[in-house]
């Protein structure tokens, strides 16, 4: 966002700064946000996307993603990301790729550093399973949607209302940034526009996404000793043209080095093709509007097509070699039943959960309040309390610990 000095008067109560338009016609300004669902008094100096911003970094919610594991546990190095650092990757990507396109970077930052808020212990494989418990039960679970109770409901911090009463663009890119609902199939989520698509700003997330977290996991895959190069080198093209530049340039150089360094160049390429192609699909199809953007027949962010598969070939690569490791796939398989055993534990033990989850039994299904509770957990809280409850001999059979 720039800024530029307001000549308003010193005296006066309003901003002392005032942000210029976005230059992309097409960008989301937050003059034209739907607003709170509680109405607030403007901030003299912060914009209403700056603003939800800070209350996302400050909520207990983003501190915990601290102690959620991304993919390697500290069984490996105390140097690998976690849910936490990946965010902070995520975000400075969708900032520089907003800038870059002129859209309204404190939102595209903002969805980016909520976007995993809702993930529960041990990443992917935990969400599956709570998703396998719950639809035994006739519910499911998903993180985007997770997240978007978390700011709803189980934050709620402010005196004035419940919730951290975020914008309704940063409400609607958390559960439409990287999938579409129904009204028919979600009816609670109709307020959020599902017949239209989420700015520019929340197509974006998705895809720089992907890009930290495939680039980030073959960093901590080499660091894990996990990654063989020639075999990355032969089935993925993409990163072997750049090390292959790296490597003409520094043919004597460290090998480690030459890796850091092509990895780089790659994480740049990938960023710099979702740039161009996503201004050249705009520009293509007459745009001039937020509104335009939402009633696009297909979303417009993405890459082109030669980027879009070089990262799928990356993508298959990673859950070939390293995803599905067995060195990986242990202590994974190991944690998730123990999120099962605890489930089930919580479900059948009526009084076992803290007061106040056991207070939200009285108006919602006990399932779904377990479910709300061990997705809120950490990696290792989880297994403390299954420690507690099951004892040291179960968590050593089951490999926690």
């Amino acid at each position: 966002m720039v800024w530029r000095r307001s000549r308003q008067s010193p005296k006066t109560p309003e901003p002392l700064i005032e942000p210029l338009p976005t230059s992309a016609p097409w960008a989301m300004r937050v003059e034209l946000s739907r607003g709170r669902r509680y109405p607030e008094a403007p901030h003299p100096y912060r914009n209403e996307y700056a603003r939800d911003r800070d209350r996302i970094i400050h909520s207990r919610a983003f501190r915990r993603l601290e102690a959620k594991t991304q993919v390697f546990t500290i069984r490996y190095s105390d140097h690998f990301r976690n849910r936490l650092t990946h965010t902070l990757e995520v975000s400075q990507i969708a900032r520089t790729v907003a800038g870059a396109l002129g859209l309204n970077t404190d939102l595209a930052e903002t969805l980016a550093l909520v976007h995993d808020i809702g993930h529960p212990p041990f990443g992917h494989a935990g969400e599956q399973k709570l998703d396998e418990l719950m639809r035994a039960r006739g519910s499911r679970f998903n993180h985007n949607l997770q997240a978007l109770r978390i700011v709803e409901q189980f934050e709620s911090p402010y005196l004035d209302f419940p919730g951290m009463n975020l914008t309704f663009e940063v409400r609607e890119g958390i559960i439409k940034h990287s999938h579409d609902y129904t009204a028919a199939e979600f009816p609670y989520l109709a307020e959020y526009l599902l017949e239209l698509r989420t700015p520019l700003e929340g197509q974006l997330i998705d895809w720089v996404d992907e890009i930290a977290y495939n680039t980030a996991d073959l960093d901590d895959a080499l660091e894990a000793e996990l990654l063989d190069l020639g075999v990355l080198c032969r089935e993925v093209p993409l990163f072997a043209d750049a090390y292959a530049q790296i490597d003409t340039s520094y043919p004597s150089g460290r090998e480690k080095l030459k890796f850091n360094a092509a990895l780089r160049l790659l994480l740049d390429r990938l960023a710099t093709d979702l740039i161009d192609a996503t201004r050249q699909r705009v520009l293509a199809s007459g745009i001039e509007t937020v509104d335009d953007i939402r009633r696009a027949p297909h979303r417009l962010a993405g890459f082109t097509g030669d980027h879009a598969e070089g990262n799928a070939e990356l993508k298959r690569f990673l859950f070939k070699h390293i995803y599905n490791d067995a060195s990986i796939t242990e202590d994974r398989d190991r944690s998730v039943r123990c999120l099962e055993e605890l489930f089930l534990y919580y479900l059948d033990s009526p009084g076992s959960m803290p007061s106040s989850h056991e207070e939200s039994v009285l108006t919602e299904p006990r399932h779904v309040v377990v479910c709300d509770y061990i997705a809120g957990m950490t990696d290792q809280f989880l297994l403390r309390k299954h420690r507690e409850h099951f004892g040291p001999a179960a968590a050593a059979s089951s490999g926690a610990g």
